[in-house]
């Protein structure tokens, strides 16, 4: 049996699965490289990927759902993603 997957639900899963691979070779880069000092600084730099993908799966996401949601509660979702990035910036 075959399963048909929505290209949106498929473009929101590959980039998920980047991102936690991703994070998974980083965690393995710590073990390894056993400093805290690196570490940390290894850490911060995953700052760098979570908002752009959270970015782009809200942006799939958005656009496979345009024909059924109105403009109006698409720019609320987009305003809602904006706080949250908003709220963990680094200032």
């Amino acid at each position: 049996m075959f399963i048909f997957l929505d290209k949106a639900i498929l473009g929101m899963a590959i980039l998920r699965i980047i991102s936690g691979s991703i994070e998974i070779f980083v965690a393995l880069l710590i073990i390894k490289m056993n400093d805290i000092e690196k570490a940390l600084v290894v850490n911060s730099s995953l700052a760098l990927i979570g908002p752009p993908v959270l970015l782009l799966t809200t942006v799939i996401g958005l656009t496979g759902m345009a024909d059924k949601v109105s403009l109006s509660k698409i720019l609320w979702v987009l305003c809602g993603v904006g706080c949250i990035l908003y709220g963990v910036k680094g200032n």
